[in-house]
């Protein structure tokens, strides 16, 4: 049983800014994985902190944790245009995985902002909504992955064809998406080169999409790829970012090299999400139970 001391304890170590960035991301997920108000309260405190990525992956946990107490938080990120478009950005996807109607009018008034991926994600993000409305009380297919994802994986299990669906730029980004969560699913070396293919497409969005759904793969075949991407200086950060915990996820030998390389990038997001993907790596090779471990910190050792 977890304490309320100990909830707290996870929210003090997230919103210290001069604890190091990996252990409050453990402390961040534990909490994701605990849930319930308090958790929610403590994560949206730290919505201001200076550090984009960490603001990032804390929209992306109350996405994930599907609890409509956290709309007007999430509301508040995506409207506040001080805050950075990759914070903006993974607020709106929050709010599509949520999967409240009520945010609706919101997500169709940000889906022409300026800021294109801003405005993309909120395009499919009503249109996940949408989708949800008009399939409402169909058993949803659970895929071998837990996360909430922004559009549902398409029913075309053909990898050749779903390859064609992902690589067309004509179709819409929300057909392109349930092609990309097919392929995920899918797994495998011929869908992993299929999505690793995605991270030459035009939108930084779609781009970033491709290194999240990569790292959950962790198919070795799109190491090359992803540290390519990760090594262009002109690539969106947020593209790079996930391409870096891509790399620590996936977890071998040329993926350790690619983020030692890239640890001291100038860009912050990058360098930030080498820290945390080295971390990642190190769980991933290593014999710790789970990531997520951020009480066992709070804890005593047995004694």
């Amino acid at each position: 049983m977890v304490t309320e001391q100990e909830v707290e304890g996870l929210g003090q170590m997230l919103v210290d800014p001069q604890k190091p960035l990996r252990a409050r991301f453990r402390a961040l997920f534990t909490l994701r994985g605990l849930g319930g108000p308090a958790a929610i309260s403590w994560i949206s405190r730290a919505f201001s902190d200076d550090s984009a990525l960490l603001k990032h992956e804390l929209a992306y946990c109350l996405g994930q944790m599907q609890d409509s107490r956290a709309i007007p938080v999430l509301v508040d990120v995506l409207c506040d245009t001080r805050q950075e478009p990759m914070v903006r950005h993974e607020a709106g996807e929050a709010l599509g995985a949520i999967g409240n109607p009520e945010v609706l009018e919101i997500l169709k008034q940000y889906s022409t902002d300026p800021v294109i991926e801003v405005a993309e994600t909120c395009q499919l993000a009503v249109r996940r909504l949408e989708w949800l409305q008009q399939h409402s009380g169909e058993p949803v297919a659970q895929g071998p992955y837990l996360s909430v994802d922004p559009a549902p994986s398409a029913e075309e299990r053909d990898v050749g064809r779903l390859r064609v669906a992902l690589l067309d730029e004509a179709r819409p980004l929300f057909d392109r998406y349930r092609a990309m969560f097919a392929l995920r699913d899918a797994g495998g070396e011929e869908a992993a080169l299929a999505l690793a293919e995605g991270l030459c497409c035009g939108s930084a969005l779609f781009r970033h999409e491709i290194g999240y759904v990569l790292g959950q793969l962790q198919h070795e075949a799109a190491v090359p790829q992803l540290a390519a991407a990760l090594a262009r200086p002109a690539e969106n950060p947020m593209v790079r970012h996930e391409c870096a915990e891509a790399l620590g996820a996936i977890a071998r030998p040329a993926c350790l090299a690619a983020l030692r390389a890239h640890a001291a990038d100038p860009e912050r997001v990058v360098r930030e999400s080498c820290e945390v993907a080295l971390d990642m790596y190190e769980y991933e090779t290593g014999s710790a139970f789970q990531y997520a471990d951020g009480l066992e910190h709070l804890r005593p050792p047995p004694s």
